[in-house]
């Protein structure tokens, strides 16, 4: 999936590919590629996968060096990137290197063999800084932030433009219980921004989130993130609205389905943003209605199910608490009592 970004003034905006050649821009492509550890290569014998054979691996990731070359965006941001195999890692850095980029890789956590991958041609940036940010929940994600700054020509509307970068890869939801948990993934990656932002006190300048978000424009993180004025780059390309979300698909996913689910988010900085600790606790109760339509309870059954064991005519904020944890199984999947009060 590819987004281009305009420079216009001091704010980055979405454009179409046609403006490419009627002013300075840059563009962006975000892309699973599908870990060989993680490509099954027999229906039959799901145990059988692509990091097996070098011959398919190497092949394989050969063709998408050559179109990310070919394609030559400025971003780059790839995800089930196989940081576990040196010789994988090598092949990118050394292409990619040789073509002007500087790669930045991380591997989730406990040694699942994956991760990030993030480039950026030289000939647009120089990196400010680069800092990685370490979920530690159940699914061992991890996001990339990188701070960098536009180079001549492309910072020729106004010096030192800067711009935040960040590329990330949320949990699968293997059920609904776990969109909550992608939900929590997005609040820390902004919470993470926004204390970047403060500790080396910077103005406000675009921020790029970038990667696979493992949810369609129907779910929650999707609303949650254009509650906070982010927009998707890809539906302003293509003037498509927030309820087109059959309109487009952007992979195909281990199980075989076509989806929608990988992004290109900008947030320009005269946007109107709500406080952040609002939309959380917006997205988490809009969930929390969800499942209770979704289990038909009626208004009456719904306070019944909230007071828990409490005599009184009223819900508390312990009770309430407790709930939610048995609802959508919230400390299995690491979400404290703190972050449910936000």
């Amino acid at each position: 999936m590819k987004g281009r970004i305009s420079k216009i003034g001091s704010y980055a905006i979405s454009s179409s590919i046609k403006d490419h050649h009627q002013q300075p821009c840059i563009s962006c492509t975000t892309f699973n590629i599908l870990a060989p550890i993680y490509k099954r290569l027999s229906p039959k014998d799901q145990s059988i996968r692509e990091s097996d054979n070098r011959a398919y691996w190497m092949g394989r990731n050969h063709r998408i060096i050559d179109w990310l070359l070919y394609e030559r965006s400025s971003i780059i941001c790839l995800q089930e990137f196989w940081v576990g195999n040196e010789e994988l890692v090598c092949l990118y850095e050394k292409r990619l290197g040789d073509a002007g980029y500087l790669c930045y890789k991380l591997g989730r956590t406990n040694n699942r063999g994956d991760g990030l991958l993030t480039a950026v041609h030289k000939d647009y940036f120089r990196v400010v800084n680069s800092r990685d940010l370490l979920f530690n929940d159940c699914g061992d994600r991890v996001a990339q932030l990188l701070h960098v700054e536009l180079v001549p020509p492309y910072s020729q509307y106004e010096s030192h433009q800067q711009v935040l970068i960040v590329n990330t890869h949320l949990l699968f939801p293997h059920d609904s219980t776990l969109s909550i948990v992608r939900l929590q993934q997005v609040y820390k990656i902004l919470q993470y921004v926004e204390s970047y932002q403060k500790e080396v006190n910077l103005s406000p300048m675009p921020i790029m989130l970038c990667g696979d978000w493992n949810g369609s424009k129907r779910g929650h993180v999707y609303k949650f993130l254009r509650s906070q004025g982010f927009v998707s780059s890809y539906d302003t390309a293509h003037r498509y609205t927030d309820s087109d979300a059959h309109k487009w698909v952007s992979h195909r996913n281990h199980r075989g389905n076509i989806c929608a689910v990988d992004f290109i988010w900008l947030l320009n900085p005269n946007r109107y943003r709500k406080l952040l600790k609002t939309s959380w606790s917006e997205a988490v109760f809009g969930m929390f209605r969800y499942l209770l339509r979704r289990a038909s309870l009626t208004a009456e059954d719904a306070f019944a199910f909230l007071k828990t064991d409490n005599d009184g005519d009223y819900i508390t904020f312990m009770g309430f608490c407790e709930t939610l944890r048995q609802e959508i199984e919230l400390e299995s999947e690491g979400v404290e009592v703190t972050e449910i009060a936000e």
